[in-house]
């Protein structure tokens, strides 16, 4: 992407706000991005732009300026952009869930460059921490069950199982970073049953939807650091 402007938006403004801000700061990649946080789930999102309207009518930056009240958030959104990406959660425990309002989503936004890139966590951004250790050998076959996502508990789980219990202490520095972005990699394609170049995401959201539906659990995958490739895959060597 070169020296491209890009904007994240992000689901919320605390974990993924800073996950996204640190990472771009490790790969001192940050002054080429500007980080906007909806402060609402794709759900929301897809009510408020899909679901009475067609999306083609007007592109995101035009939604999320008609929605947002904050001068300042709006001055960022009147900036133009080369790249525009989204970082949601899966979270299918959410009353609004459907596999039909995902997959339309997915395959909407499918270019950084046009109506901008989705990127989903599984099921939500703590994916990125729930490793015991960098690597986690285990990471492999980590998954996550409906009921400990309705229960609320998987937060709770991932801070046990945390390296460190401590977010702040976890993927440091730009080598843990690449190896913890190598392993979901690696799992991306272990899921996908595929090793293609860059996992595709829409098979992968597909083969996460058939495994909720048939076993009610998913992988436990953090997609948002497959930017670092999508940006220059080089900054992982």
């Amino acid at each position: 992407m070169g020296n491209s402007k890009v904007l994240i938006i992000t689901e919320g403004a605390r974990t993924d706000y800073r996950l996204m801000e640190r990472l771009l700061t490790q790969y001192n990649i940050i002054d080429q991005h500007s980080i906007f946080p909806y402060k609402t789930n794709i759900y929301s999102l897809y009510n408020t732009m899909f679901k009475d309207t067609d999306p083609a009518d007007y592109d995101i930056l035009s939604h999320l300026k008609s929605h947002e009240n904050d001068p300042s958030k709006k001055e960022l959104l009147d900036q133009r952009y080369s790249d525009i990406l989204l970082i949601f959660d899966l979270e299918p425990h959410d009353s609004n869930f459907s596999n039909n309002k995902i997959l339309t989503m997915a395959e909407y936004f499918v270019e950084s460059t046009d109506m901008g890139k989705l990127f989903l966590n599984y099921p939500m951004v703590e994916a990125f921490y729930h490793m015991k250790s960098i690597p986690d050998p285990d990471y492999y076959s980590y998954t996550v069950s409906i009921d400990e996502l309705t229960s609320g508990t998987y937060k709770s789980r991932v801070n046990v199982e945390n390296r460190n219990r401590d977010y702040s202490k976890f993927a440091i520095n730009k080598e843990e970073n690449n190896i913890v972005i190598q392993q979901n990699l690696e799992k991306a394609y272990l899921i996908n049953g595929t090793r293609k170049p860059y996992p595709n995401l829409i098979e992968l959201l597909e083969r996460q939807l058939s495994k909720l539906s048939a076993e009610r659990n998913i992988y436990v995958l953090c997609t948002c650091i497959f930017y670092v490739l999508d940006y220059d895959s080089r900054l992982l060597n």
